[in-house]
């Protein structure tokens, strides 16, 4: 009962028509069973409606990683099951020169640290070289008897889906790029998008 609300507080039906998997966000939030892979765990779009900001109010990534952890109890739920909070701005040494991972998590159902880098303009292949980086230092370093491999989310505002497509391709690291909103779309956007996909489908 508890999830049910918690899915209708969250608005989980206009989510389901915003979601690029639709099936997969079904699977996540209806089956009981543990989800063993993070194609079925990571979602995309994130909405941090809870947070209370106007996108103009976020000037810098840091103003949107305090404002998430502030919150950290309903950034978890918007996150999804299985994940236990780690270290924020968490410093790792590469090749002499300090690196700082915005956010780490370690999900207990994946058994493997989940580390984010938050963006606050639209993806840019350029991305995928710092979250990589971080992903491959994890792996090297941070992972013990009993871990799979890390897995990187870059959060950014806009996606474009093909050009994510091809800046993923050939990366052996285990890598995700999830959009992220502030607020969920008014009934007008929900209606015109329902309208477009309903016409793609016609």
């Amino acid at each position: 009962m508890r999830e049910l609300k918690r899915q209708m507080a969250s608005l989980y039906f206009e989510r389901w028509g915003l979601s690029k998997n639709k099936k997969a966000l079904s699977r996540i939030t209806q089956a009981k069973a543990e989800a063993d892979s993070p194609q079925l765990v990571i979602r995309d779009p994130y909405v941090f409606e809870f947070l209370g900001l106007k996108p103009k109010e976020v000037m810098h990534e840091s103003r949107l990683e305090d404002a998430l952890l502030d919150k950290v109890q309903d950034f978890l739920l918007e996150l999804g099951r299985g994940f236990c909070f780690e270290a924020r701005q968490k410093r790792i040494l590469i090749g002499g020169e300090h690196f700082f991972v915005d956010m780490v998590f370690y999900h207990r159902i994946l058994r493997c640290h989940v580390l984010f880098e938050l963006k606050l303009d639209a993806f840019k292949h350029e991305h995928l070289g710092q979250i990589n980086s971080y992903v491959g230092w994890y792996k090297e370093h941070e992972m013990v008897a009993g871990d799979n491999p890390p897995v990187g989310i870059l959060l950014c505002t806009e996606k474009n889906h093909a050009l994510v497509k091809y800046a993923l391709a050939g990366m052996d690291n285990r890598l995700f790029v999830s959009q992220y909103q502030l607020k969920l779309p008014s009934v007008d956007e929900l209606r015109a998008f329902v309208e477009r996909e309903l016409k793609k489908d016609g």
